[in-house]
């Protein structure tokens, strides 16, 4: 076998397996989108000091990108792409982080902790939330309603690791899912950003 032909097979088996592992992005066509009584923007959601409010309806008119984060992650570097995509996008753009650490124990730090970290590193000012559970039985209304299609008449999803995200458009609809190897600035996520 030549190295060409390995290589060819190294990356088939490497595509597969991140999909499999990571899941598929998926867009939806508003058209599409089935009317629930279930409103995002009334969700409650607390802010990283566990006291604030993040109130979503703030964001009407506003695309709002909502990512499961975790500060020991190997896709941690993400925060850098995506604070650049919140300034980038500020006029039509939300970034929202929501540290997890259901994934690895990689978010294990307190809130002042992730706070301090973020903007260390990475000069976060994007609205970070509490930490969340975003799977299992203390799931948070919140990804409740992003992976359940019954909530938000789009599709059901599953949060697969750190950095799943979930992009909501400017009338409170959910409208595409990108797992954590969707890079912030790839195509598919900008484009759907530019729309």
């Amino acid at each position: 076998m030549s190295l060409l032909e390995t290589a060819s097979i190294f990356t088939a088996v490497t595509t597969m397996l991140t999909s499999c592992f990571f899941g598929k992005s998926k867009s939806i066509d508003p058209q599409q989108i089935k009317d629930t009584s279930i409103s995002v923007y009334k969700i409650p959601l607390k802010a990283l000091d566990g006291k604030n409010t993040l109130d979503l309806s703030q964001y009407k008119g506003k695309k709002i990108l909502i990512v499961n984060t975790a500060s020991e992650c190997g896709f941690t570097p993400q925060y850098k792409d995506l604070q650049a995509l919140q300034d980038k996008y500020k006029e039509k753009l939300v970034v929202i982080g929501t540290p997890c650490n259901q994934f690895g124990g990689q978010e294990p730090g307190s809130s002042e902790q992730i706070a301090s970290f973020c903007e260390k590193n990475f000069g976060v000012t994007f609205p970070l939330s509490e930490k969340l559970e975003v799977k299992g039985s203390n799931q948070h209304p919140l990804y409740q309603w992003l992976t359940q299609k019954t909530k938000n008449g789009a599709l059901d999803a599953t949060v697969s690791w750190n950095f799943n995200k979930f992009l909501i458009n400017e009338s409170g609809q959910l409208v595409g899912y990108y797992p954590s190897t969707v890079k912030p600035f790839s195509d598919e996520l900008t484009q759907a950003i530019e729309k």
